[in-house]
C-alpha cells in the first residue's frame, strides 16, 4: 500500500509596535468621543501601518472606555490579511492578573481582512475602561504604553510536508508449539502426579492439565477422589487401552491423536466420540462427528445413528437422516444387520424415515 503527506503552510511576517500616550489625562479631555490621535507609522510585513488612539471611545455606544484602531497607512495594491492584537506593555502575567481582577477576559485577537482601496481597518472598541485604566498599575505619571502585535499572512502555499515515518519493521513469529511441548511432557512422564489404569496397562499424566481439560476429571482428581484421600490408580473400566492414550494425546496437544488407516480411524473416531461425551470434551466431540459425517455410507449409516442418538449428537444424527432420506440409500442400509439394531433400540427414528422416504419397512 503506498502513502503519501503533504501541508499547507502560512508563509507570515511577525512585527511589533508601542505607542506611549504620555499625558493621558489631557487627551481625555481635549478628544470628544469618536476623535483619535494617531501614531507614527510604522512597517511590519512590508506594509505601514498606524495605529489610531480613542481617549473617549469610539463609536458613542463605548465612550467609557479607551478605543483602539490599527489603520492601513499605504495605498499598495493588493489583498491584506492580518491577525491584531492590543494589550498594555507590561509583562503578560502581569496584564493578564489585572484583567481577571476587575472581572475581564484578556483583550481578544482582533482579526481583518481588506480589499485595496477599502477601509483596512482593525478595531479594539473596548481595550480598557478608562475608570479600569486610572485605578491601575498601567498609568503612572499620567501616561501608560500599548503594545501591538501584528502577523501579515504573505501567502498559504502546499508542500510535499515531512517524509512519511518509515514502515514499522516487523519480527517473524513462529506458530505456537505448545501441543508439540505438551505432548513431550506427557511421553516423558515429567512430574506426572497420577496413573490410571485402563485395560490392564497404566498411564501417567498431570492432574492439574487434566482438570484444565475436562470438568469431569477436574471433579473427580480435585473433588471426591481427594476428599477420599486415595493414592493408587484411577481404574476406567469401559475403555480400551488405546483409546485412552489418544483421548490422553488428544487433551495434551489438542489435535487429533492419530495417524491412521481409514478403517481404524473410523472406528477410533466412534470410540472416541464415546469418550468425549463421558468427560465432556466437546472440541473432541465435534471433530468425532466431522470424521464420521465423512464416512457416512449405507453400511455405516445405522451404527453412526445409533450413536449419534445415544450421545446427542445433533448435526451428526441431521447428517445421517439426510443420507438416509434417499429411498435408495434407506433400501440399501435396511438390508444391514446394523439396521435391525436400530429398528429395536430406536422404533421411532425408523419410522420417521420409512415416513418421510414413502415406503414400507420390511416385514420382521
Amino acid at each position: 500500500m503506498s502513502s503519501s503527506a503533504s501541508e499547507i503552510v502560512a508563509d507570515t511576517t511577525h512585527g511589533r509596535h508601542h505607542l506611549k500616550i504620555d499625558g493621558y489625562s489631557i487627551t481625555k479631555a481635549t478628544l470628544p468621543t469618536g476623535e483619535f490621535l494617531k501614531s507614527q507609522p510604522f512597517s511590519v510585513g512590508g506594509r505601514r501601518w498606524a495605529i489610531q488612539y480613542y481617549p473617549n471611545g469610539d463609536p458613542s455606544s463605548h465612550k467609557g472606555h479607551i478605543s483602539l484602531h490599527l489603520v492601513l497607512d499605504d495605498a499598495v495594491a493588493g489583498e491584506v490579511r492580518a491577525q491584531v492584537q492590543f494589550r498594555f506593555k507590561a509583562e503578560k502575567k502581569h496584564a493578564l492578573s489585572f484583567l481577571q481582577s476587575w472581572g475581564r477576559k484578556p483583550a481578544p485577537l482582533k482579526l481583518g481582512r481588506v480589499e485595496a482601496g477599502e477601509d483596512g481597518v482593525w478595531e479594539c472598541p473596548n481595550f480598557v475602561k478608562r475608570k479600569t485604566l486610572e485605578e491601575s498599575d498601567h498609568l503612572k505619571d499620567d501616561s501608560f504604553t500599548i503594545r501591538c502585535d501584528i502577523i501579515v499572512v504573505n501567502e498559504f502555499r502546499a508542500d510535499g510536508g515531512p517524509p512519511p515515518a518509515p514502515a514499522p519493521r516487523s519480527v517473524p513469529v513462529p506458530p505456537s508449539d505448545l501441543g508439540q511441548q505438551l505432548g513431550d511432557l506427557l511421553a516423558a512422564d515429567k512430574g506426572a502426579d497420577v496413573v490410571f489404569e485402563v485395560g490392564g496397562e497404566t498411564f501417567a499424566a498431570h492432574r492439574w492439565l487434566l482438570a484444565a481439560r475436562s470438568p469431569v476429571l477436574s471433579a473427580e482428581l480435585f473433588g471426591s477422589m481427594r476428599e477420599g484421600g486415595a493414592a493408587g490408580a484411577v481404574r476406567v473400566a469401559d475403555m480400551e487401552a488405546q483409546v485412552f492414550k489418544a483421548l490422553l494425546r488428544f487433551m495434551y496437544t489438542d489435535s487429533w491423536p492419530l495417524e491412521t488407516a481409514e478403517e481404524e480411524e473410523f472406528a477410533m473416531a466412534q470410540h472416541l466420540l464415546v469418550a468425549a461425551d463421558k468427560y465432556r470434551m466437546e472440541r473432541l466431540k465435534l471433530i468425532c462427528e466431522d470424521k464420521l459425517c465423512k464416512n457416512i455410507a449405507a453400511g455405516t449409516a445405522a451404527s453412526i445413528l445409533a450413536l449419534a442418538e445415544v450421545h446427542h449428537c445433533h448435526e451428526l444424527k441431521g447428517a445421517c437422516f439426510h443420507f438416509l432420506s434417499s429411498p435408495k440409500n434407506l433400501t440399501a442400509a435396511m438390508a444391514g444387520d446394523d439396521f435391525e439394531n436400530l429398528r429395536s433400540s430406536f422404533p421411532s427414528i425408523v419410522k420417521e424415515l420409512i415416513a418421510k422416504c414413502s415406503i414400507d419397512a420390511p416385514a420382521q
